[in-house]
């Protein structure tokens, strides 16, 4: 247990789920600040550009440098600004004035960012030999990867003209329908469902967390609460899909790309023959999920149906876990780790950095929001249950993640790529999973209800996760081809998912429109596999602290502390040993989730 934390010794903070204080960004709408420093961040643009504009070929690497720490300087400044009114719109999306103020800023933040296009096109613009000159120049050394980065895209750039209208047309044309989405679904009400103990549920994540009651009516009524909304709006969110794709099949044709996957590969520094091999690995083992939910189907009796799946594994439900409690226990998981990175995690609590409770019209699902120079805040809806301490974990771990890349890395080498991201959260999570099966002793029931959990979580991360990249391969396949609609989106992720559940899980009609509620699928191009890929380099991850112990530790602090700095893949190999491109790290987490199988049917 971690000693003599304020947080666990105050008989009132954190009784209930608490709210963020944004104040240490801006104290609110009408503080002064935000006009005084977007006003100074505009000036400091145009005078950059005053200076360098058509002259960064004849600047010395030092001049160079210099500039770098500039431009980093103007994008820490504008992230800070943009936060603000995005955080409070993702707590209330009902918030008009958080909404306008969020478009008046990325307007303003557009223009600055337009103002400064030049330089990076004109180093991209540079013959061979002088590129590699400031490449490899010592004093750009911090910046290596930067430059590493910004040579893939080198053939891929358009004139500054073009590039300073397709970041203007972005507020109207694909940015505008992402918001368009988030705005309307966080506009929509849900029929509310009452569980047998008169607990009335009518938000988003309630109904979610209902998933995980033990009466199955109550998760048939839960889960087509929600579909129902996706279904009544089934043609207007497959519309904003369609756009969206095609913005991007646009932005493809013009730049020169093969496709969307090839576009975001290289933005994600993943190869393709390591996408397809954890595409096709996790495919050819189908048999894992479906095993699990034939298990699970013979011991509660019953079919598993979609609306099914998170459902416990016994009849009584588990006691509910208030948020104290279960900050008290993630806090106790991360210093049974290490106390100082126990610590750093105690600070979001403290400093109130964290949004938990529900409430109508915030922001579905869970995130880590990070401003450079500042640190993170946490968005999730507590429900009191052993779901919610998980996603409380898991944004946590990129939290203290984004912490470690703050001590070490300036605003450009501040973002790792995506697998990377989502490593210290999914490790936190097996961290907090080891923990509360320790603590459960001699406790049969929960132990199931955690190692199930487990199972679960891992065939989330490494089957469905994947299977929304694969609804894309085919959505931006259709989008290349020509316009598709909801019929088309609703018969592949059926499909999809009938092939994923097999005889084991029986699909049911609402499932058709589960895909709008992804909102990955509308923000970045195959943002999910990544979960999967991430899953696997974890699991590889811990094994490897289970086997050394504490000595694991130093090395995976440097490989979060790197941050953006170096390729991902190098990387992992230098501070943990562990090789992504090797088939067989993929091949051991599914080898780990089958080990759980085996563990969990020698039970039965």
């Amino acid at each position: 247990m971690v000693q003599s934390l304020s947080t666990l010794n105050s008989p009132t903070l954190l009784e209930n789920s608490q709210e963020w204080d944004l104040s240490d960004l801006y104290q609110g709408f009408d503080d002064p600040r935000l006009t005084e420093e977007l006003q100074q961040l505009e000036q400091t643009a145009i005078q950059f550009r005053d200076t360098y504009r058509d002259n960064v070929k004849d600047l010395t690497a030092e001049q160079v440098a210099d500039c770098l720490k500039q431009l980093e300087a103007i994008a820490q400044q504008s992230g800070i600004l943009y936060a603000f009114p995005a955080l409070v719109f993702s707590a209330d999306t009902r918030n008009t004035a958080a909404k306008q103020l969020q478009d008046k800023m990325l307007e303003a933040l557009t223009g600055i960012e337009n103002q400064l296009l030049f330089f990076d096109l004109e180093l991209k613009n540079l013959g061979d030999a002088r590129y590699s000159e400031l490449e490899q120049s010592v004093v750009l050394q911090s910046y290596r990867h930067y430059f590493y980065n910004l040579s893939k895209f080198r053939p891929y750039k358009l004139s500054e003209s073009v590039e300073q209208t397709r970041n203007q047309d972005s507020l109207t044309g694909r940015q505008a329908f992402i918001n368009l989405r988030s705005v309307h679904l966080g506009e929509q009400n849900y029929e509310a469902v009452v569980t047998p103990d008169g607990k009335s549920c009518n938000t988003e994540a309630e109904l979610g967390s209902l998933l995980f009651h033990p009466n199955a009516e109550v998760r048939h009524s839960a889960y087509c609460s929600v579909r129902s909304v996706m279904q009544q709006h089934n043609s207007l969110y497959a519309y904003i899909l369609n756009s969206v794709a095609q913005d991007h099949k646009l932005e493809n044709q013009m730049r020169g790309y093969n496709s969307t996957l090839h576009k975001q590969l290289l933005a994600d520094e993943v190869s393709e023959p390591v996408f397809r091999a954890i595409m096709e690995g996790t495919r050819s083992r189908f048999d894992l999920w479906q095993r699990y939910y034939t298990l699970k189907g013979n011991a509660l009796g019953q079919p598993i149906r979609t609306c099914d799946v998170y459902a416990p594994w016994d009849s009584e439900a588990v006691e509910p876990l208030p948020y104290k409690a279960g900050v008290e226990t993630l806090l106790a998981a991360i210093a049974d780790f290490d106390v100082n990175y126990a610590r750093r995690a105690e600070e979001f609590f403290l400093k109130n950095w964290v949004d938990a409770k529900v409430r109508p019209g915030k922001r579905g699902g869970a995130f880590c929001w990070y401003s450079h120079g500042k640190h993170s805040y946490l968005l999730l809806s507590y429900t009191e249950d052993y779901n919610s301490l998980f996603t409380l974990a898991h944004e946590m771990g990129h939290g203290l993640h984004f912490a470690w890349i703050g001590d070490r890395q300036s605003y450009f080498n501040s973002h790792p790529p995506m697998i990377l991201a989502e490593i210290a959260s999914t490790f936190n999570e097996l961290l907090l999973l080891d923990y509360l099966l320790k603590q459960a002793g001699d406790n049969p029931a929960l132990k199931k209800t955690l190692i199930t959990r487990q199972l679960e979580d891992q065939l989330n991360l490494l089957f469905r996760q994947s299977t929304i990249s694969r609804l894309e391969l085919a959505m931006h396949d259709r989008a290349t081809q020509g316009t598709f609609d909801h019929t088309f989106v609703n018969d592949q992720w059926m499909s999809l998912y009938q092939e994923l559940c097999g005889d084991a899980v029986e699909v049911l009609p609402e499932h058709q429109y589960d895909w709008a509620r992804i909102g990955h699928i509308y923000f970045k191009p195959y943002y999910c596999y990544q979960y999967t890929a991430s899953n696997i380099v974890s699991l590889a991850c811990y094994q490897k602290y289970l086997q050394v112990g504490k000595d694991f530790i130093p090395g995976y602090l440097e490989l979060l502390s790197a941050g953006g700095s170096m390729d991902q893949v190098t990387a992992l190999k230098q501070y943990v040993d562990v090789d992504l491109e090797d088939p067989a790290t993929i091949s051991a987490a599914l080898k780990y989730v089958e080990g759980l199988l085996d563990q969990l049917q020698a039970t039965l």
